[in-house]
């Protein structure tokens, strides 16, 4: 009987042994296939799901306080640079303008009145001098007569003192034709400088008038537009503002652990909430900031009152994204991202220094190149339109 029951439990016993060794094998590799996959790849990176996307959000502001009269561009509106976003009520800006044509027009000809006058002192001081000769030739005269009784030591006197007087007033034409030279000496007319500081206010008072309208610095897309027609806004007033698509960034923050291994140049893989795993972005870490998110927040930490706990810290990392592939598969300011940065490339600290920290924005300056040679136009001609 023990026999029959001692057979019977053999095969059972050999088949649950079987079945205990497929799943020992079967965690066997599952633990190998963890272990090569985290000595060869998974130790290699480092992820977060602490990520957002950033951006350059230029503000638009006005340099000069006015009305708003007109408005060109509304929020989610998309502009180019140079394009018209606003206008301003010139009214204040006309007339300190025609203030200051009309200062630089009196100015010139104060100027050429100045001028004037320094003819006028030569042409004095060259009849004060004819004076001074003819009085020195009748002394002399006068003294060759001395002792033939032909004349009298009383018109010698009368004599030697227009000599005197003549010389007096020599000395007072030369140094009136003096002052007269130390205000207009070396420049023109146009080139003095009275007309040069009343020029200054024609100019300060034509860029006043063209920076009643407001230009788009960069190309993007309006965000956050503040001003309303018939509004008054002082200089430095948020208007709105523009984001430019193209010049986006990632900051990830990594827990301190994360960093040991981390280096300004390593690639990283990016996925957003957007679009999902199915899109992926080609980027590179561009730069650390200086402290964490508590040593910059705006009520930091205060570990010294007695009340601590150990609280492990995060620090942002800049992360730049490819442009064709933002181009492709656009983001937006705020967005989630996930990231993961392949810590298998060390890249030597000469590259480090060579990393730029932050993308490169071109600003919309053409209004201002042009303004220069219109304003110097007009100040010529305002000039020359007074000197005849």
């Amino acid at each position: 009987m023990s026999e029959t029951t001692n057979a019977t439990a053999a095969p059972g016993a050999t088949k649950r042994q079987k079945i205990l060794r497929t799943i020992a094998i079967i965690f066997a590799l599952i633990g190998l296939g963890w272990w090569l996959y985290w000595t060869l790849f998974a130790r290699y990176v480092e992820e977060t799901d602490d990520a957002y996307v950033q951006g350059n959000v230029v503000q638009i502001t006005p340099q000069i306080a006015g009305t708003v009269t007109q408005i060109y561009a509304d929020d989610t509106d998309v502009v180019k640079p140079g394009q018209v976003l606003m206008r301003l009520d010139t009214g204040d800006t006309n007339v300190a303008l025609a203030q200051a044509e009309a200062a630089l027009a009196q100015t010139v000809r104060q100027v050429r009145t100045l001028y004037a006058t320094t003819s006028q002192g030569n042409a004095n001081l060259a009849v004060r001098q004819t004076e001074l000769k003819r009085a020195q030739d009748d002394l002399v005269q006068r003294q060759s007569l001395t002792g033939t009784g032909a004349i009298s030591e009383e018109e010698i006197r009368h004599a030697q003192n227009a000599v005197v007087v003549a010389k007096a007033a020599v000395a007072v034409a030369q140094e009136q034709l003096n002052a007269s030279q130390a205000l207009t000496q070396g420049a023109s007319v146009a080139k003095h400088p009275n007309v040069q500081g009343a020029a200054a206010r024609v100019r300060e008072a034509l860029l006043a008038q063209e920076r009643t309208t407001l230009y788009a610095p960069i190309g993007g897309q309006v965000v956050k537009r503040n001003a309303q027609v018939g509004q008054r806004v002082n200089a430095g007033t948020p208007a709105m503002a523009i984001v430019a698509p193209d010049q986006l960034w990632v900051d990830a923050n990594f827990k301190e652990g994360q960093l040991r291994k981390m280096q300004i140049g390593q690639p990283v893989t990016l996925t957003a909430d957007l679009y999902g795993s199915q899109v992926e972005y080609s980027g590179k870490v561009v730069g650390f900031a200086a402290g964490t998110g508590a040593a910059f927040a705006l009520l930091p930490a205060q570990n010294a009152t007695g009340n601590w706990i150990k609280v492990v810290q995060r620090v942002p990392v800049r992360i730049a994204l490819d442009a064709k592939q933002l181009a492709a598969h656009p983001l937006r300011i705020g967005l989630s991202m996930h990231v993961e940065v392949n810590l298998h490339k060390q890249v030597s600290t000469s590259a480090n220094n060579q990393q730029k920290l932050a993308p490169t924005l071109s600003v919309y300056t053409d209004p201002l190149a042009t303004f220069n040679s219109k304003a110097q136009a007009k100040i010529d001609a305002l000039i020359a339109a007074n000197l005849k």
